[in-house]
């Protein structure tokens, strides 16, 4: 260290007391056991989390979890511009609605962990002391180029098509003095602090991606902005030290932060740090027109994480897509493993796409009716009702206005070899039991089978009324409607209708179609018998002869 870097430290960061050694000193090395991953989710706090967050989210936590590591959440706020009200606590609501709660960071209750402050805006003093040591070694320099100097550098650059930036001859306050320096801050000029790059562009560097293989990209030869006007870190800094300080050993990110590797390495350089695995994940796309294209914020309401827990989809059956497209031999593991928790899935950061992995709302749907298929009646109650709560209160009041029939409702079928798939979302319960609440069964669309007239339907309501008995075994149920089919010129068995379809005006499944109509006023539904167990008998009748009415 010169005596000269040491009198431009001091000029520039007079206030900084604690050195980057005290500081190091506070942080000792994390005590896990060899290959134990310590990763981390760092979001921004402007209240919108992306799918794709969440997915990287998960792969950082799972790495984590089945090493025996670490998973921590950091706040990374060092641009206010882009933070809203409230901002952390969406995003971290957000992770935790969908099972992605951290070991250290932020939780909903706030911050846990001995390697904290987890906000980088908490963590000024300790960015600054590093910024201190760097200039005192003659790695960091005070940069006064306004912003219409950096105008008229990028403009020229652009005309001589070369690297934009602060580099070469353009890095033009490289070499200031000390002197030179106390004149301009006398002066009440603003300014920032840059890194004094060491790279050469014709130099390359490598390393090894955890998830794309060798990596091979230019060094940083940029001069890059480490601490702003205002005496806020950059990202690219306060990463690297945070990393390093809290034992970070794998970043995974997405992989529009490979253009920054070089820089970052540099920095980890620089600091006398060694630098953690990369592993760069491919964003989330969706098929359009023929081709491919990145879940947008903009143009997609599935990109925002929101979009999910305001449907309605339990966070079972998003994390279970999520692993179906993190790694290709989910799906397998899965079919052999139907009850199992998705936590003993071997996950591997290799089977991560390398190209970007499609999401499809539509195998959403089908991961989730499967998902939800397989919950008790219960479990399906209290979650439905858990959400309806917030997003349809006239459903909430009717689960709740009588929770066992509500239960009883969404057991039909439910609970035997091969449940019912009707439901994908919760915001799919109302139609799923509307017809089991007069409060909100539409009757609009109460038609009977192109077979069948008014004339028939009303005959067979008539002599289906004639034989009800709410006591009937679901065996006497159905032999009811098979007694009824003849004398009405219907085929009891649908197998002797097939030999012979001309002889009849349809079969006994046309008739229970009738009465499930005059009933639910659909043609499919769960078991009918059940149904109009639930019912009861005075709700039976009243329907069946509302029915006839409409037909007559």
């Amino acid at each position: 260290m010169s005596v000269d870097n040491i009198k431009m430290a001091q000029l520039i960061l007079p206030d900084v007391k604690i050195t980057a050694q005290e500081i190091l000193e506070k942080y000792p090395p994390r005590q896990l056991k060899e290959g134990a991953m310590v990763t981390r989710f760092a979001p921004s706090p402007t209240g919108f989390l992306h799918i794709g967050g969440l997915f990287t989210a998960m792969v950082n936590k799972r790495a984590a979890m089945q090493s025996d590591g670490v998973f921590y959440i950091r706040i990374e706020d060092t641009d206010k511009k882009r933070e809203i009200e409230d901002g952390v606590k969406i995003v971290i609501d957000g992770l935790n609605a969908f099972g992605i709660d951290a070991d250290e960071g932020f939780c909903p209750d706030g911050q846990k962990g001995d390697y904290g402050p987890y906000q980088q805006s908490q963590r000024r003093d300790i960015y600054r002391a590093f910024v201190k040591q760097l200039m005192e070694k003659g790695m960091a320099y005070p940069c006064f180029l306004t912003e219409q100097e950096l105008s008229e550098i990028r403009a020229e650059q652009e005309k001589l098509k070369v690297n934009t930036g602060i580099y070469g001859k353009w890095a033009k306050y490289r070499d200031i003095t000390v002197d030179e320096a106390q004149k301009l801050i006398n002066e009440g000029k603003s300014f920032v602090v840059r890194l004094r790059s060491p790279g050469d562009p014709q130099k390359r560097i490598s390393f090894k991606d955890a998830i794309k293989g060798k990596i091979e990209m230019p060094e940083n030869d940029q001069d890059v902005v480490i601490l702003k006007a205002d005496g806020i870190p950059t990202y690219h800094f306060a990463h690297a030290i945070d990393d390093h300080l809290m034992g970070t050993t794998h970043v995974i990110r997405g992989d529009e932060w490979i253009s920054s590797a070089p820089i970052h390495l540099q920095l980890f350089y620089v600091l006398g740090f060694k630098p953690p695995v990369y592993a760069h994940v491919s964003p989330i796309m969706k098929e359009e027109n023929g081709g491919k294209r990145k879940l947008s914020k903009r143009k997609d309401p599935e990109a925002a994480v929101g979009y999910y827990y305001e449907q309605g989809y339990p966070k079972e059956s998003v994390m279970e897509y999520l692993m179906t497209i993190a790694n290709s031999n989910y799906e397998d593991w899965r079919k052999a493993n139907q009850k199992e928790d998705n936590k003993n899935f071997p996950f591997n950061l290799k089977k991560l796409s390398l190209s970007g992995a499609l999401f499809d709302l539509v195998k959403l749907n089908d991961v989730s009716k499967n998902a939800i298929s397989i919950m008790p009646a219960q479990k399906v109650f209290e979650l439905s009702l858990e959400w309806a709560k917030q997003y349809d209160k006239q459903l909430a009041e009717l689960f709740e206005r009588d929770r066992q029939y509500a239960t009883e409702i969404l057991n039909i079928d439910r609970e035997n070899k091969k449940p019912r798939k009707d439901i994908a979302k919760w915001s799919d319960v109302r139609d799923y039991v509307e017809y089991m609440y007069d409060e909100i069964w539409d009757k609009s669309e109460m038609v009977l089978p192109e077979n069948i007239s008014n004339e028939d339907g009303i005959k067979i309501i008539d002599a289906y009324l004639q034989k009800y008995n709410p006591e009937h075994t679901k065996d006497e149920w159905f032999n009811t409607m098979k007694e009824i089919c003849e004398p009405l010129g219907f085929a009891s068995e649908v197998k002797v209708y097939k030999k012979n379809p001309d002889a009849y005006k349809g079969h006994v499944g046309d008739i229970s179609t009738v009465i499930r109509i005059a009933l639910t006023g659909r043609k499919n539904t769960p078991d009918l018998y059940y149904i109009m167990k639930l019912l009861g008998q005075d709700k039976v009748k009243e329907r069946l002869n509302s029915f006839k009415e409409k037909l007559s």
